[in-house]
């Protein structure tokens, strides 16, 4: 019985069951961001199933040695876009955004330059490129993933179930598996990854499938999340904002009475999930305006 085989092969078929749900949309919730997730899943499962199909690591064939490596490239790509629209389910994309597809378009030109050689001049050049791919997808992911825990406090006080810290999680384990595929890669040129690190991802694939089907509806239906997207910004610029006059003496006035009679009467104190978003939407007003009347002195006379 080979156990490195048998390892492989859970692997592979966990990573095709947990795409299969993702694709399918099962918890019918985030649907661009899980169909994004399940490419994500999809492509990482090449790692493996390309020694399952040559299991001596030799690809001969050209074509395939081509195909395998670059969807293999997109790995870390597919990840970004899927962390993308988690955090922002009404992304658009922009002409910058294209730029992140430059690495993968010198990627496929040093194959195609290496005539499908895996060994010689061409190695190291790939591998760097696979670093450089890897490195640069997690460290934008992370800083997506940060911006927007600041953004979901706008709007939510319990933010333990979206908060997306189960990303950051695999985003750790991503940066750990580069770097070990990196090393283990030019320490052993000829052979495949051992039953050690296979053991590892294992780990990290039951993570991966633990969290993301626990992941609920991040944004509730009524937020405008574009609008809400600026609210890390404002919450930076908040203090130098307070030196500026946000509203005239007649405005401040009135909504300083409109928000009293809000209080008493509707008990919005009582709300666990009162913010600053949902109460400046009440009022009609920004957040940068609420939180001008509340440090004007709200509730003084």
């Amino acid at each position: 019985m080979n156990l490195e085989l048998i390892i492989k092969g859970a692997l592979v078929g966990g990573m095709f069951l947990l795409a299969f749900l993702n694709f399918s949309n099962a918890i019918r919730v985030n649907r661009k961001a899980n169909l994004w997730f399940g490419f994500f899943v999809l492509l990482w499962s090449t790692f493996w199933l390309d020694e399952l199909i040559f299991p001596d690591n030799q690809i001969t064939n050209y074509s395939a040695y081509i195909l395998f490596r670059t969807v293999q490239f997109f790995v870390p790509l597919s990840f970004l876009i899927s962390v993308y629209y988690y955090t922002n389910p009404q992304y658009n994309w922009k002409a910058k955004d294209s730029l992140l597809f430059l690495l993968p378009i010198a990627f496929l030109s040093v194959l195609i330059l290496g005539k499908g050689n895996p060994q010689g001049f061409y190695k190291p050049i790939l591998l760097l490129l696979f670093f450089i791919q890897a490195l640069l997808c997690t460290v934008l992911a992370y800083l997506k993933v940060r911006k927007h825990q600041k953004v979901i406090q706008s709007f939510s006080s319990n933010t333990m179930n979206i908060d997306l810290r189960w990303i950051k999680y695999i985003i750790y384990c991503c940066i750990i598996s580069s770097v070990l595929i990196l090393i283990y890669n030019l320490l052993f040129p000829e052979t495949n990854l051992n039953i050690i690190i296979n053991l590892f991802f294992m780990g990290v694939l039951y993570l991966v499938a633990f969290y993301s089907m626990r992941q609920g509806e991040i944004y509730p239906k009524g937020i405008d999340v574009d609008k809400t997207l600026d609210i890390a910004d404002e919450v930076d610029g908040e203090q130098s904002e307070h030196k500026i006059k946000l509203l005239s003496d007649e405005d401040l006035i009135h909504y300083k009475e409109e928000l009293s009679q809000l209080m008493i009467q509707e008990e919005l104190f009582l709300d666990s999930e009162l913010n600053l978003l949902k109460l400046a939407n009440r009022l009609g007003i920004t957040v940068h305006q609420l939180s001008y009347i509340i440090n004007s002195g709200f509730g003084m006379n």
